[in-house]
């Protein structure tokens, strides 16, 4: 694809990756803080003792220090939420300006805790964070996609993605015992996501905000053109996307409510893309391995930490080739060939688990089926899941199906970290094939259901919907499909 044909220019990078520091922290702060967990529990202990001049009985600290670490998704899922509030109120760019405070707050409470001997104040900083974490992972590729070519649309918003996936690896180093994951310098590790909240507050106040945004939801054309303007640095693609915009504004109406979204005639096929694709892909098997990764190794490498380690580099280097494919194999093919993987995987993983305790040194295979699947994960179901809702509705209804996304995203993995325990205790490795039953439905719903939406502007995605029950997905001169 050629750098004249997307109109790539370095504000329109600075605007995207100034957006994506925000998935970073994200991304940090859920791969710290699995290697330090006993140094944190001992805080934990110790802050009790102190006060009541007891320890916490194990039960109880296993429950308070579950608490502080699912308390993170819980909070994500109340941020969601308010994503429709303020990126129809303040704009998608000051949103996650807004928002970005609850990072810096969050974070400050939690580096404070251990002075001020507080581990309420470690989970109430942690939920704090959790809120941001639902609101700017819908407004990160809401702002993405809305500033992005229609060429690039899909390649920009899987950066999100990586950004998240480099965070995790980045949280899982400092976390280590020779970097910070130390009883001196847990507090340093927990801190380091600062620098990139503070780092957007130097970045995004220059960077212009929503065209779309400004003209269909502000009616402010002359703004929305400057924006344009400056994104694409010639006046020739700014014409285009212009007219684009206002044939959108033609077929959309003042206002949707969030009744009135899922009630509304041409959004119930999107919402059922968007509730089958994010649960399915949620459901699959990714968070549990990202969460137990090193618990699974442990039996069998002495150094598993190390291993868990090389799970977060894979996951970064595939979030970076879908990047690369986006745009040329398009979201339907990705979606399929990630979901088929990940059934495959999952088969292999029961299989290996069944006969790893009687034969050991097949936990070596174990190791590179667990790499495959986080591969096929972020080649496509990954990073595709969140942002699909920005491109299957319309500019009215797109914040309330960002919002969506994020909340069964972020309501995909609470149920995982609560529910994947207690099913292992009680059907071990056979707890994979409920995983491969759920790639197996992203796998059949992707092929029956799911449009290509690569390479087309919002308002001809949008007009496929309009007035439609069901969408015929067969007619290859319709929806482009299957091509």
């Amino acid at each position: 694809m050629a750098i004249q044909e997307c109109h790539l220019t370095a504000l329109l990078l600075i605007s995207v990756l100034g957006a994506i520091l925000g998935s970073l922290q994200v991304g940090y702060h859920t791969g710290n803080v699995n290697a330090p967990a006993k140094i944190m529990e001992e805080f934990f202990n110790q802050t009790w003792k102190d006060r009541y001049n007891e320890t916490l009985s194990e039960q109880s600290l296993t429950l308070l220090w579950s608490l502080s670490v699912s308390i993170k998704d819980f909070g994500s899922l109340l941020g969601s939420l308010g994503v429709k509030y303020l990126a129809d109120s303040f704009g998608r760019r000051n949103s996650i300006l807004i928002v970005n405070c609850l990072s810096l707050v969050g974070v400050s409470l939690m580096v404070v805790s251990k002075a001020i001997e507080s581990f309420e104040a470690l989970i109430l900083g942690r939920l704090l964070f959790g809120l941001f974490c639902g609101l700017v992972m819908s407004l990160n590729p809401l702002y993405v996609q809305e500033v992005s070519p229609t060429v690039m649309r899909g390649a920009f918003a899987t950066l999100n993605q990586v950004s998240f996936a480099s965070g995790i690896l980045l949280g899982m180093v400092s976390g280590l015992e020779t970097m910070l994951g130390t009883e001196e310098l847990w507090t340093v590790m927990l801190s380091l996501s600062l620098i990139p909240a503070v780092l957007q507050y130097f970045i995004l106040p220059f960077c212009p905000e929503s065209p779309r945004f400004l003209l269909l939801n502000k009616g402010q054309e002359s703004k929305a053109d400057a924006a344009l303007l400056r994104l694409r640095g010639s006046p020739e693609p700014v014409l285009a996307e212009l007219e684009e915009m206002k044939a959108e504004a033609a077929h959309t109406q003042a206002s949707v409510g969030v009744l009135e979204f899922f009630q509304k005639r041409s959004y119930r096929q999107p919402i059922i893309i968007v509730l089958c694709i994010n649960l399915a892909s949620q459901l699959s098997g990714f968070n549990a391995i990202i969460n137990y990764s090193t618990r699974m190794f442990h039996p069998y490498f002495e150094e598993a930490k190390y291993l868990t380690l090389g799970v977060g580099a894979v996951n970064v280097i595939f979030t970076l080739v879908a990047f690369f494919l986006m745009e040329k194999a398009g979201r339907r093919r990705l979606l399929l060939i990630g979901f088929i993987i990940i059934a495959v995987c999952n088969l292999l993983l029961t299989v290996v688990d069944s006969v790893v305790q009687t034969v050991p040194s097949l936990g070596i295979l174990q190791v590179l089926v667990v790499f495959c699947l986080i591969s096929a994960y972020e080649l496509g179901p990954g990073p595709i899941s969140w942002f699909i809702a920005g491109e299957l509705f319309d500019q009215r209804g797109r914040s309330i199906a960002m919002a969506f996304a994020s909340m069964l995203n972020w309501g995909g993995k609470f149920l995982l970290a609560l529910l994947f325990p207690p099913v292992l205790k009680v059907i071990g490795g056979y707890s994979y094939l409920l995983f491969m039953v759920m790639a197996l439905i992203g796998f059949v719903f992707t092929w029956f259901r799911v449009p290509e939406t690569k390479g087309r502007t919002f308002d001809e995605i949008a007009e496929e919907f309009r007035g439609a029950e069901i969408l015929p997905l067969h007619d290859k001169n319709g929806f482009n499909t299957f091509s």
